[in-house]
């Protein structure tokens, strides 16, 4: 009966959906998904959403963002590495700039190491 339901859709060019099946045929969407499951995967390959296709689909949005995670952890990874280096370099320099106001101000008096005898 279902099938007829489905052909008779598909001939008049209606909108076929579970849902549209289920009132055409005066029984509810859950009978269909629950008690006709090859009926249900039938009207979702009619309307280009089956199972195989909806999970084909679904695997390669995770591959895409598994690579797109990887690339964005990698990269997370080289700008860690590139904060520390920067870090230490601003460091350096900030105890070099105290260091040379120091001597600009008269403070502290740069010892010049002994000479090689």
């Amino acid at each position: 009966m279902l099938d007829k339901v489905i052909d008779g859709i598909l001939s008049t060019n209606g909108k076929l959906s579970i849902s549209g099946v289920a009132k055409a045929a005066g029984v509810t969407p859950g009978l269909i998904h629950n008690t006709y499951p090859a009926v249900a995967e039938r009207i979702r390959g009619l309307m280009g959403k089956s199972v195989r296709a909806q999970r084909d689909s679904k695997h390669q949005a995770l591959l895409k963002e598994r690579e797109l995670n990887r690339a964005l952890r990698a990269e997370n990874a080289q700008l860690s590495q590139d904060l520390a280096r920067l870090a230490s370099v601003n460091q350096t320099l900030i105890l070099e700039l105290a260091q040379l106001k120091g001597v600009a101000t008269g403070k502290v008096v740069l010892l010049s190491s002994k000479p090689a005898s």
